[in-house]
C-alpha cells in the first residue's frame, strides 16, 4: 500500500494540528482536490484510490511513532495523548468520478478540522503512486538516479557553499515512497551537512533527519472565518501561532494574500518575534530583496533573520538564488517534485486546497495566478477589496 504509517506526512500538518486542538478545537472545515496537469484523466484510477484511502483511514499511531513525537520539542503531552486516540475517518473524505473536473475525479474532504487536517498529504500521496504505477518507468530508476547524481554534483561544486541548506518537501507528488525512502537517504549521505532534513516526519525518524516545518497556507486561511475581522485575518494567525508556540516554529508564511499585504501586516513586532519567512509563490528574487528592505527598515539585522525559499524550486533556480542572497541573510530551500518525481515521466501538478471554514469561503490569493483555488467569485472580490488588492492578483 502506499500509505503504512500516519507519520508519512509533513511536519506542518501535526503543528498545525496541535495548534488547531489547542486554539481551534471546534472549526470545521471543507477542502477540494484539484489537478493542474491538462490532459490527465484520473478515472480509470479511482477504484484503486479509494482502495488506497480505505487502508489509510485504518491506521493507527505506533507507539514508537508516538514517542518519536514527543520526543520534539514543540510538540505537546496532551497533543500525542490525542494522537495515541486518533485514526483518520472514512467518512470524511470521498473520491468520486465527476466530469465537472479536467482530470475526470472529485476529491472532497470535509468534517471537523482537527480530524480532517491529516487527510491532505498522504491523499495526494495515493494520486500521484497510483497515477505512476502505471504511468511510469516501474522498477527502473537509472534516469531518475543519473539526474540525482548530478543535482548532488552541481551543490557540491558551488563555491563558497557553505550557507547552501537543502531539505526535502516532496511527500505529496512523490514519484513512490520507496524512491522518496531512496533519494533521502542518497542525499543524507551524497551531500552531508548541505542537506538539513525532510518535511516527511517519517523518513526524518527513520533516518535520523530534522523534521522540517511550521505552518502552510490553509492556516492562515481558515483564519479569515475564525478571526474577529477579515482584515486583521493575518496578523490574528500569526498571533495565534505565537500564543501556541511561545517563538518556537518561527517562520512566517508571506503569501496568502500577497506580498503587499504581508508587508503590511508583518510589522517590527513580528519582524522580531518570528525568525523568518518562506516564499512559495511570486518571483522569489524580487521577494527576497523586499524581505531583506522589510527587516532592515523594521529594525532588524537581515543576517539574523532566515528566508526559506519552497516554490517549484530545482536545483539551478536554488543556485541562483543562493548565488544572489548569500552572506546578506540566512537561507534555506526546500526541494519537492524536483527531487522526489524527477524519473522520466512529468509529474503531476496536484493540490487539495482548503476553500471553506465554519461554512464561510476561504481563498489563498497569490503572486503565482494558477497557485491560488477559490469557488466563490463573491467572496473573492470582497476579499481583493478588503486587503487593497487590484484583479492581477489571482485566486
Amino acid at each position: 500500500m502506499v500509505i503504512e504509517s500516519l507519520l508519512d506526512t509533513d511536519l506542518y500538518k501535526f503543528t498545525m494540528m496541535q495548534c488547531v486542538l489547542h486554539q481551534f478545537p471546534g472549526a470545521s472545515v471543507r477542502y477540494r482536490f484539484k489537478c493542474r496537469t491538462p490532459g490527465v484523466d484520473l478515472r480509470p484510477y479511482l477504484p484503486e484510490i479509494n482502495e488506497e484511502i480505505d487502508h489509510l483511514c485504518g491506521l493507527k499511531f505506533a507507539e514508537d511513532e508516538l514517542a518519536y513525537l514527543a520526543s520534539l520539542r514543540y510538540i505537546s503531552r496532551d497533543f500525542v495523548d490525542f494522537l495515541s486516540l486518533f485514526h483518520l475517518k472514512r467518512k470524511y473524505v470521498s473520491a468520486v468520478p465527476s466530469d465537472d473536473y479536467p482530470c475526470g475525479i472529485d476529491i472532497q474532504i470535509q468534517g471537523p478540522w482537527l480530524h480532517t487536517i491529516l487527510f491532505e498529504i498522504p491523499v495526494l500521496a495515493i494520486v500521484s503512486e497510483v497515477y505512476f504505477r502505471h504511468n511510469g518507468p516501474g522498477d527502473d530508476f537509472a534516469e531518475g538516479k543519473r539526474r540525482l547524481e548530478e543535482k548532488c554534483r552541481l551543490v557540491l561544486a558551488e563555491p563558497d557553499n557553505d550557507g547552501l541548506l537543502i531539505s526535502d518537501f516532496g511527500a505529496r507528488r512523490r514519484f513512490s515512497r520507496e524512491w522518496q525512502r531512496y533519494v533521502v537517504q542518497y542525499l543524507a549521505k551524497t551531500l552531508g551537512k548541505h542537506f538539513t532534513g525532510t518535511s516527511d516526519v517519517l523518513f526524518a525518524k527513520e533516518f535520523g533527519l530534522i523534521p522540517m516545518g511550521t505552518m502552510a497556507h490553509e492556516y492562515l486561511q481558515a483564519c479569515q472565518a475564525l478571526g474577529p475581522r477579515l482584515r486583521d485575518s493575518q496578523t490574528y494567525g500569526f498571533d495565534m501561532w505565537a500564543k501556541e508556540y511561545r517563538g518556537d516554529l518561527g517562520i512566517a508564511l508571506s503569501d496568502v494574500y500577497g506580498l503587499k499585504p504581508f508587508l503590511k501586516d508583518f510589522d517590527m513586532y513580528f519582524c522580531k518575534l518570528f525568525d523568518g519567512a518562506r516564499n512559495d509563490s511570486g518571483d522569489p528574487f524580487a521577494w527576497g530583496e523586499a524581505m531583506i528592505r522589510h527587516y532592515a527598515e523594521n529594525k532588524c539585522d537581515p543576517r539574523s533573520k532566515t528566508l526559506i525559499f519552497s516554490d517549484s524550486l530545482d536545483i539551478p533556480r536554488t543556485l541562483e538564488l543562493y548565488r544572489r542572497f548569500k552572506h546578506r541573510i540566512r537561507l534555506g530551500f526546500g526541494i519537492g517534485t524536483n527531487l522526489m518525481n524527477d524519473v522520466g515521466p512529468r509529474p503531476l501538478n496536484i493540490v487539495i486546497k482548503m476553500i471553506e471554514a465554519n461554512g464561510q469561503p476561504v481563498a489563498k490569493i497569490s503572486d503565482t495566478p494558477e497557485k491560488g483555488m477559490c469557488e466563490d467569485p463573491t467572496y473573492l472580490a470582497y476579499l481583493r477589496q478588503v486587503f487593497g488588492l487590484d484583479e492581477k492578483a489571482s485566486a
